[in-house]
């Protein structure tokens, strides 16, 4: 393998900033370096078949999720491929970090730029990777771009505690930092790989999932190519845009979703929430009134901020016990009706149609995702679990 310094080659390991613009990891890889290596990674916790799962897919990821991963993958490999680089796709045997380490050695890495995640499994796989690469002597960049804010300065300026109302979390956020939209026409070459195989974006199909032959496809294809014409779309009705107002909308609009339906382009990092963000400021500035916080656009991306903040500085905060922000209920379990909810057979058509929907789309409304959290929690669930 050609011999390289830590000048000459880093390594852009995407993970859910799945996008090339206002992506600040890729823009430190590609002014640090001759060469660079852009990394994903297919992660088998997600990835691997599990015959036992309620629809097919993996016991975390669902057809449609899959799916979608798969086409931002794919559409992400074409746009740098436009800029004279290309994806290089590894597969995970077990530990993604193992695999992440591994290439650090091997491709003789100098700098390391990846996007900060705040997920409990994330944080120990990055920590892992991490303390590698700085015993390694390899530079690490770990801008946060998944979010409007920083979760864990929000944290510090609330005096080490999250803030657990929307309003002191506005009020101690602020503005949120420019997206970084510098446009560049290549990038720098791809390195030398060795004995590696880069594989190429598989299908649903080569991942093992038996026949979905009868899944539908969703109307959302991934990538962030798709995610900018939507939200191009979105905003050309400035007059909706400053009208916009939740809760309101109509939940049961099919063909044209009542939201901009960005909510997955948002998850995977197809599109940049301070770009879009941004780009929403510039319809306020044209327009002569427009409604605010919280029930606003911009009060639905700080909403998302929110959440992250709260569940990055909350212990335990995907499970009730050891949850010292959840209430403790006494749940009853019923195995029967849960799986009832779940697969849309519970009876009550509004309910059946949103959980089938979701199945079948991976997207809800965010009133219908309300409908059916309540109707599992303290709706007419509740009632049957007594009869």
């Amino acid at each position: 393998m050609e011999a390289a310094t830590a000048a000459t080659a880093a390594m852009v390991w995407f993970r859910k900033g799945l996008r090339v613009h206002d992506n600040p990891a890729l823009d430190a890889g590609r002014r640090a370096s001759a060469r660079l290596y852009p990394v994903f990674v297919l992660d088998p916790r997600y990835l691997r078949p599990d015959p036992a799962a309620a629809s097919p897919g993996s016991a975390r990821a669902g057809v449609a999720r899959v799916r979608f991963l798969l086409e931002s993958l794919a559409d992400l490999d074409a746009r740098l491929r436009r800029l004279g680089s290309r994806l290089l796709l590894l597969r995970a045997r077990d530990d993604v970090a193992d695999t992440v380490c591994a290439a650090l050695k091997d491709w003789n890495i100098g700098k390391l730029c990846f996007e900060s995640d705040t997920e409990p499994y994330a944080l120990a796989r990055d920590k892992k990777v991490t303390d590698f690469a700085m015993a390694s002597g390899i530079e690490v960049f770990t801008p946060v771009s998944h979010t409007l804010f920083d979760p864990a300065e929000i944290i510090k300026k609330n005096g080490g505690r999250p803030p657990l109302t929307y309003q002191s979390f506005v009020s101690i956020a602020g503005e949120p930092p420019e997206p970084v939209m510098e446009e560049y026409s290549e990038l720098p070459r791809v390195g030398d790989t060795g004995e590696y195989e880069l594989l190429p974006v598989p299908t649903v199909d080569e991942l093992g999932y038996g026949d979905i032959s009868q899944e539908e496809i969703p109307p959302f294809r991934g990538g962030e190519t798709e995610a900018l014409r939507r939200m191009k779309e979105s905003l050309q009705n400035k007059e909706w845009v400053a009208k916009f107002e939740k809760p309101k909308g109509d939940p049961s609009a099919f063909l044209k979703p009542a939201t901009t339906a960005l909510s997955p382009y948002l998850k995977f990092g197809c599109l940049s929430s301070r770009h879009f963000y941004q780009c929403i400021q510039v319809v306020y500035r044209s327009v002569k009134n427009h409604t605010k916080p919280p029930v606003s656009l911009t009060g639905q991306l700080l909403w998302r901020d929110f959440f992250y903040t709260v569940s990055y500085g909350t212990p335990n905060f995907d499970r009730m016990k050891g949850n010292k922000i959840c209430k403790q209920i006494p749940w009853s379990e019923s195995e029967e009706l849960f799986v009832a909810w779940r697969d849309g057979q519970t009876g009550y058509p509004w309910i059946d149609a949103i959980m089938i929907q979701l199945r079948k789309w991976g997207w809800m409304h965010h009133l219908a995702r309300h409908s059916v959290a309540c109707f599992l929690t303290r709706g007419d669930m509740v009632s049957l679990q007594s009869i």
